[in-house]
């Protein structure tokens, strides 16, 4: 039998830093579903917040606990910038280049909701691309690809390990140690931003293993996104922009948003995406996000993917305005974990980045915190496991199910299942669309599906009940009176 010290599900920002800080003599596994470039991270535009020094830290804090609405753990969120520029400055040691000005000096950016400039990038607007690449490169341990966890190895309260469909053949991989840091929820939903694997798998499977799932209601919507393709994962149109100047109007060129907020285009992601949807539905415009305001040198050296993208479609930015929508794009809620990362009441088993609820983010992620959370917690998760990684385990063994993973009727139920998480469980929603997705969900539920479908419908449920329990509006969870 083969056993690892820490087994990593996912090859994101959380897992692949995790894996960074795992010496190389440990025997590690990173499970990665897809190609490795098909995670959240890669598609990760505008950077990385952070506290700039120690006098910035109170205001970080209070930053993100006015984003939060008053739902953030002050101690998670005071975790999290105490560790920010230690997660930065190492990444530097390392090798990593954040973008720098020519006397070598790093650039820090303003985004919605920050009081001030605080924001790192690299290559413009294509941080997160920097930085996979950058991790991928810098992690000593083998990685599983194309292969997605099935099943969790938890006996009597202690996780022994993962099941893994790898081509078609299912497995059991034994480890002292489980490191759960697979993304999001994305794929739920019919509007989103997420690479097109993150699923919300390992949510569904954590239902049906009986670990606790926390705040799942809480999912943020990102206010610009082009969505006139007919691709299921969008274009994202980072919140930098605006932070620069880029501003939102209507079909006349009225910036709208002062109605909704002082802050205008500056006020946080979920104010304006739900700004721009009661806007839309009122009085039937479209919107669009213009960047005249932009020096055209500029804008090309400082956004240069979402330049050549969006000219490659015919839009001659920044003079010409681009058609936006909110479209679905974190899941702010997860897998409860304390704030060394361990899953309450499963021993060796940790929760690391999106797939997490450390209650940092309260009922709103304050913009470009997330890569951070991730950096952060994958770190306090391995200094908790480097403490016993030597201890020995006594494994116990797990036979092996005959499941059916997927049916060919599983596709059809999916796009289903997204378009009513986006009509009746998105920016806006109401008692009876809650309800209504519910019973959707259930009978779905009950009908012959594959495995693979039975998570995604799980976890869709436990969003659609945590909304349905949340019966006051707050942060992202808006529920509308009836009439």
């Amino acid at each position: 039998m083969t056993e690892y010290d820490v087994v990593i599900i996912g090859a994101g920002v959380a897992g692949l830093y995790a894996s960074m800080n795992i010496p190389a003599e440990k025997k590690v596994l990173i499970i990665n579903k897809r190609e490795t470039f098909k995670c959240n991270t890669f598609y990760a535009q505008g950077g990385v917040a952070l506290a700039r020094d120690e006098a910035d830290i109170p205001m970080h804090i209070k930053d993100t606990l006015a984003a939060g609405d008053g739902l953030c753990d002050p101690e998670a969120v005071d975790v999290l910038s105490q560790n920010s520029r230690q997660a930065i400055d190492d990444l530097i040691e390392q090798g990593f280049c954040f973008d720098t000005n020519e006397e070598g000096e790093l650039l820090y950016t303003k985004e919605a909701a920050h009081s001030c400039e605080r924001i790192l990038h690299a290559g413009g607007d294509a941080t997160g691309r920097y930085l996979h690449h950058f991790l991928l490169e810098h992690t000593a341990h083998a990685m599983l690809s194309d292969a997605r966890v099935v099943d969790l190895l938890i006996d009597n309260g202690e996780c022994y390990g993962v099941t893994v469909l790898d081509h078609r053949q299912r497995r059991n991989i034994y480890a002292k140690n489980v490191i759960i840091a697979s993304g999001g929820v994305g794929s739920l939903y019919e509007y989103h931003t997420n690479a097109p694997c993150i699923s919300a798998d390992i949510q569904g499977l954590c239902v049906m293993k009986g670990v606790a799932l926390d705040r799942m209601e809480m999912l943020q919507f990102h206010p610009t996104v082009f969505v006139n393709s007919n691709n299921a994962q969008k274009m994202l149109l980072t919140e930098a922009l605006r932070g620069e100047g880029a501003t939102i109007e209507d079909e006349t060129g009225r910036r709208f948003l002062f109605d909704y907020d002082e802050r205008g285009e500056l006020a946080s992601r979920d104010i304006v995406s739900k700004a721009i949807y009661k806007y839309k539905k009122k009085t039937g415009m479209h919107v669009y996000l213009n960047c005249e305001n932009f020096d055209k040198e500029y804008f090309e050296h400082r956004f240069p993917n979402i330049c050549k993208n969006l000219r490659e479609l015919g839009f001659n930015v920044p003079a010409k305005r681009v058609p936006i929508s909110p479209a679905f794009h974190y899941a702010i809620g997860g897998i409860r974990t304390d704030l060394n990362a361990r899953v309450p009441n499963v021993k060796n088993l940790y929760a690391v980045g999106e797939v997490a609820s450390t209650r940092v983010h309260g009922a709103n992620r304050l913009a470009s915190n997330s890569l951070l959370e991730g950096l952060v917690f994958a770190k306090r998760a391995v200094d908790d496991i480097l403490k016993n990684i030597d201890t020995p385990k006594n494994m116990k063994t797990f036979e092996l199910h005959d499941e059916v993973m997927s049916l060919k009727d599983d596709k059809a139920k999916k796009d289903q299942l997204r378009r009513i998480m986006w009509e009746n469980v998105s920016i806006i929603r109401t008692k009876s669309g809650l309800n209504d997705a519910l019973s959707t969900i259930n009978a779905l539920l009950n009908e012959n599906i594959g495995k693979l479908l039975k998570f995604r419908l799980l976890t869709a449920k436990e969003i659609v009940i945590s909304a349905l329990n949340r019966h006051e509006s707050i942060g992202v969870h808006t529920i509308q009176e009836e009439n």
